[in-house]
């Protein structure tokens, strides 16, 4: 299944606006669930998205959401062995490309404009698509 399925990191911001059932975004999280998308993350990765979750959800449901992207079959952790530093302008935002070049993803997705100076850049190829170039794609 995962070489037919797309392969994606999501940014903290696209996470974070899909957990909410109330969201418009929330077919982002129930579609990780069903398994339509390969999710890629990393260790750093993981602990941005445990530290915003926590600060805006309540201990116990963070908890319950980091645990079911261990458990998920489609969740993917990567190692990083390289730091490519793309991003100068926000250097945090780098974690979300490693993880795309060293995980081959099909697209990162995110609303950051720090992510637009990778168009600039012919290597590594990170495809860097917003929500609605998301949905397109997945559906």
């Amino acid at each position: 299944m995962r070489n037919k399925t797309l392969n994606i990191v999501l940014d903290t911001n696209i996470f974070l606006v899909a957990v909410p059932d109330t969201s418009p975004f929330h077919w982002i999280y129930t579609g990780l669930f069903h398994q339509k998308y390969n999710l890629f993350v990393s260790n750093d990765i993981i602990k941005e998205y445990e530290e915003q979750l926590k600060f805006r959800y309540d201990k116990k449901l963070a908890d319950e959401i980091l645990a079911a992207l261990f458990l998920l079959p489609n969740v993917y952790f990567v190692n990083i062995y390289y730091n490519w530093n793309l991003i100068s302008q926000d250097p945090d935002d780098n974690k979300f490309v490693d993880c795309a070049v060293a995980s081959n993803a099909h697209y990162l997705v995110t609303h950051d404009k720090h992510y637009k100076i990778l168009k600039d850049i012919p290597i590594p190829k990170i495809n860097v698509i917003k929500i609605d170039d998301f949905k397109k794609i997945l559906n």
